[in-house]
């Protein structure tokens, strides 16, 4: 698949992959939550649309960020996993989150302020050593 990109601005080329509101979600639900099935992805709080859900996957697949492989034992069952290129994405999502954290609680007062916070807060490039370590673990069980 050849992607369209508006300029040659990084920037730009940047947002062309991630600027979807879907996009993120899906890498942060993969990373964070370890979700790894349509029906995980599908079943989840922020309520995507099946369709658009599909259309998400198969155009990270696409575009090298996730790999859709089968689950050992259960040939049925497609499993998307985080490829280095999508795993190379934890800082962004950790950034965002840190964003998140100092400039959105006015707006949005229940966001969540746990342990998970306060590790992030202190310390945001070990947060997202240890995400990506926890993710890379998980892939060597699979």
């Amino acid at each position: 698949m050849r992607q369209d990109f508006r300029c040659d601005c990084p920037f730009t080329s940047a947002l062309d992959i991630l600027g979807d509101k879907w996009i993120l979600v899906i890498i942060k639900q993969m990373l964070i939550e370890g979700k790894e099935t349509f029906k995980d992805f599908a079943e989840s709080e922020e309520a995507i649309a099946t369709n658009i859900l599909s259309a998400k996957l198969k155009f990270l697949e696409e575009v090298g960020i996730v790999i859709k492989t089968k689950r050992p034992g259960n040939k049925k069952t497609n499993l998307y996993l985080l490829t280095e290129k999508g795993l190379a994405l934890t800082p962004i999502l950790v950034e965002l989150a840190t964003w998140s954290d100092a400039h959105l609680r006015d707006l949005h007062p229940t966001i969540v302020n746990g342990e998970s916070m306060e590790s992030l807060r202190n310390d945001k490039t070990a947060f997202a050593k240890a995400l990506d370590k926890k993710y890379r673990e998980k892939l060597a069980g699979n």
